[in-house]
């Protein structure tokens, strides 16, 4: 055995560097970029001292003692270049391997003390073969490698030392840098140069069968075709690990998930199309995720798979019953289509699309059909959708796309006959992106929608067994084809009766579990509720109506949390103290008769509401002032009932040239709130007529219909949301046309029976409904001094010999 020196002690400058391993009586390049260790460099060259370099155990964190290796390697620069970038090139030369003592200064470099470690070397006839062995195979290696120069095969020999034999070989290998450190921290140098031995013939069984690899797909490979002998060379290389091809794998899943699919004809052929273009194409290539990804959609659609429809007529309307109250005309078409489906079974889906006011449960009552058919339920919110592609899906040749909101969701409900709601079918946009309400003319078209194409799948998919239900708010924004193919139920406002009812029955159970109340520690009686209705809510659904009882139950749920009570009993008079004083008075009708005010019925997106009519006449030269933000229609309307009320002044009670010394302003209060349509006409006739006549209007008394200049009264629409908020505002007789009288069966019973309903075809029946006899004694002044007043306790002509009020009740 050698006689080992003694170790030396110095004080050397230390960098950390986990980029190479530096080798005694090796050159290695570095690149150093830290400030601190640009700034150790430095000393070293300006002292032309020796450097130490160690390799950190961990990746981040300070520097300690305990964070760098015990071996490492001192250094000499042999050459300096600095980068404008900052960074500095310095190319060293191994010294000896050193043992790391302790650190003696961080800042503004590390300092610390080491000394020369002593290798252990054994004079041996082993020693001498490991050499030789470690050489051959070194110099095998090299030439098989054709990435490492044959220099190196002349190098090797000319070293004589065993351990630098092995520091040779390690310096030289691609090796990971721990594996690196290993050989470094060896001082054995018998055992360094068994490790560097079988590192090398590691290596070479790895190049041997890389070797053989590219031999054997030479033979089976055109020299054109680099991309497939990449490919072969993966599999040969998979299978002499004996590992699985996970890209054969997955194609052979998918092959078999196309075959469990059930899809049609076309549609499987252009599966398998794809398919087999994935197979021949590199799993790296781009468009190999793209057609993945198509296929992975392809095969989890439901071609195939639905549910059983539960075809029990009485079940259905118990489930119908329980979820809601009323809407006796959705229930009754929900049966039919089960009836019918039960006769024949390949029936196609119905288009149905629910128009009302917000809050009557069209949304919710999507589900409850779902529920009761025994069919899954799926809901696309069209609110403010502008682009066609929501619809129809992108192209594939765009990047991130995906099918449209259809197709996304019957995969997402597995079944290919789901009840499938489309909310607001009414606010759908358009812009230069297309327009989704075109688009949906094929989805919803029964006589189409059996090969409906998507543009992401270009290939058809059934969608004539999916029952789709639209909802909305109005028609008028819906375009006449789209309206056209659907089949439209509208959904009025509930009566107070009604909302009582639904209040009692859904709302206020819901809303005690949603606030965690046991059912028996409060009690809200019927009268409680009504209370509500009248005070606090004035809507034609029950949205705000579960409101307010959810701010009730809130503070009873606080009072029973901490402790107040543990029985409540909500009464009407408790109801300020719960939600504050009343917003609303149950009659807003006027409370005595007024010239010149009449009420009008008007409907509205959120159901019917009363609209008040002012006219007064004034000194003026026969101008028509309309104020109240009227639209063209109403402006309209106005002016064909001052004309008619010109054309009859005589009749009427009314100066003639009263045009000539008299401006008469029309007015609709809340003027912010822009009005229009020509339901109006009657109202605004009767109170330009009674400005002018000075007769009163009866202040019970609401009307509704369309005016001509002969005085003919024309039918409306929205009769029963109009009735509604008549009853609501507490009026008692009603004017509506002759030709509307066949849609009071819409109105509930218990409502007709409450109010008083006048049909007339002409204007002269509704003044004689509406106007008091006698005139009331005000003067109004002109401009040049005249005194325009009706003085005659009756006037003359078709009013006063018209038929006594009540004539036309229906």
């Amino acid at each position: 055995m050698s006689e080992p020196g003694q170790p030396t002690t110095n004080i050397l400058p230390i960098i950390p560097n986990r980029d190479t391993v530096v080798f005694p009586s090796m050159l290695f390049p570095l690149a150093v970029r830290e400030e601190r260790w640009i700034r150790a460099i430095d000393s070293v060259v300006s002292s032309h001292k020796t450097i130490a370099f160690f390799y950190p155990t961990t990746e981040d964190g300070p520097v300690t003692r305990d964070t760098l290796s015990t071996i490492g390697c001192s250094a000499t620069v042999v050459r300096l270049l600095r980068v404008p970038d900052g960074s500095v090139q310095v190319l060293l030369q191994g010294l000896n391997r050193v043992r790391l003592l302790e650190l003696l200064q961080a800042e503004p470099f590390l300092i610390g003390r080491v000394e020369t470690a002593t290798e252990v070397l054994e004079d041996s006839i082993e020693i001498e073969g490991l050499v030789v062995n470690l050489r051959a195979q070194f110099q095998r290696l090299v030439g098989l490698s054709p990435n490492r120069p044959e220099e190196l095969s002349v190098a090797i020999e000319n070293i004589a030392e065993p351990g630098r034999v092995a520091d040779f070989v390690a310096a030289n290998m691609d090796l990971p840098l721990n594996e690196k450190q290993a050989l470094l921290a060896e001082l054995d140098v018998n055992q360094r140069l068994r490790h560097a031995t079988m590192l090398v013939s590691r290596e070479m069984e790895v190049v041997e069968i890389g070797s053989k690899i590219q031999s054997q797909i030479r033979e089976q490979m055109d020299r054109t075709q680099r991309e497939y002998y990449l490919r072969e060379q993966l599999k040969a290389i998979q299978r002499e690990l004996g590992e699985t091809d996970s890209a054969e794998a997955a194609t052979a899943d998918l092959r078999q998930r196309i075959v469990d699919a059930g899809m049609p004809d076309e549609a499987r052929t252009e599966a398998e199309h794809e398919l087999e273009r994935l197979a021949n194409m590199s799993p790296m290539a781009p468009e190999a995720s793209v057609i993945r990804t198509y296929l992975e959609w392809m095969v989890s659609l439901p071609w195939s798979k639905s549910t059983v429809d539960s075809l029990d007529l009485a079940a259905a309307e118990r489930v119908l019953n329980e979820d809601h109250y009323d809407l006796e005309k959705v229930k009754d078409r929900i049966l039919d289509y089960l009836a019918v489906r039960k006769l024949k079974a390949d029936m196609k889906g119905p288009i149905l699309c629910f128009v009302g006011p917000p809050g009557v449960g069209k949304t919710s009552l999507g589900q409850s059909i779902a529920r009761a058919l025994g069919r899954k339920f799926a809901r696309l919110s069209l609110g403010g959708v502008h682009d066609e592609a929501e619809i129809r899906g992108h192209r594939r040749t765009y990047i991130g796309a995906l099918p449209g909101r259809i197709i996304q969701s019957l995969r997402r409900v597995e079944t290919y006959n789901p009840v499938l709601m489309l909310d607001e079918v009414d606010k759908l946009g358009a812009d230069i992106r297309g327009d989704p309400a075109s688009a949906l003319l094929e989805v919803l078209d029964p006589e189409q929608n059996h090969a409906f194409v998507d543009h992401y799948l270009d290939v058809p998919f059934d969608l004539s067994r999916v029952l789709f239900i639209a909802t909305a708010n109005v028609l008028d924004t819906i375009p006449a084809a789209l309206r056209d193919r659907m089949e439209v139920i509208e959904i009025s406002g509930y009566t107070e009766e009604q909302k009582v009812q639904i209040a009692l029955r859904y709302l206020v159970p819901k809303q005690m579990s949603e606030h965690g109340i046991d059912p028996a520690a409060v009690e809200i009686p019927e009268v409680t509720i009504r209370r509500v209705i009248r005070d606090y809510t004035r809507e034609a659904g029950v949205r705000s109506l579960e409101r307010e009882i959810a701010s009730v139950l809130r503070r009873v749920a606080r009072r029973i949390a901490s402790g107040d009570t543990t029985h409540a009993v909500i009464t009407s008079e408790d109801l300020p103290g719960f939600l504050g004083q009343p917003r609303f008075h149950a009659d807003v009708a006027e409370l005595e008769d007024a010239v010149g005010v009449v009420a009008g019925l008007a409907w509205t997106p959120v159901g019917g509401d009363i609209l008040f009519v002012e006219a007064r006449a004034v000194p003026g030269r026969g101008n028509l002032i309309l104020t109240g933000q009227l639209g063209e229609v109403m402006q309209e309307s106005a002016r064909a009932s001052l004309t008619y009320a010109r054309s009859r002044a005589g009749a009427l009670g009314i100066p003639d040239d009263f045009y000539e010394r008299t401006d008469v302003h029309v007015h609709v209060p809340a003027g912010a709130i822009p009005k229009d349509g020509p339901s109006a006409g009657i109202t605004i006739a009767t109170a330009i007529i009674s400005a002018l006549s000075q007769r009163p209007v009866r202040h019970d008394v609401g009307m509704t219909g369309e005016i001509t200049l002969r005085g003919r009264v024309l039918p409306i629409g929205g009769l029963r949301d109009k009735v509604l908020a008549a009853h609501r505002a507490g009026l008692r007789t009603i004017i509506i046309p002759k030709e509307n009288e066949r849609d009071l069966q819409d109105v509930p019973e218990g409502i007709r029976q409450e109010l008083r309903f006048v049909s007339v075809e002409q204007v002269d029946q509704v003044l004689a409904e509406a106007l008091l006899p006698e005139p009331r004694r005000e003067i109004i002044t002109t401009h040049d001094g005249h005194a325009l007043a009706a003085t005659a306790t009756e006037p003359a002509g078709s009013v006063a010999s018209s038929p006594a009020r009540g004539s036309g009740d229906t």
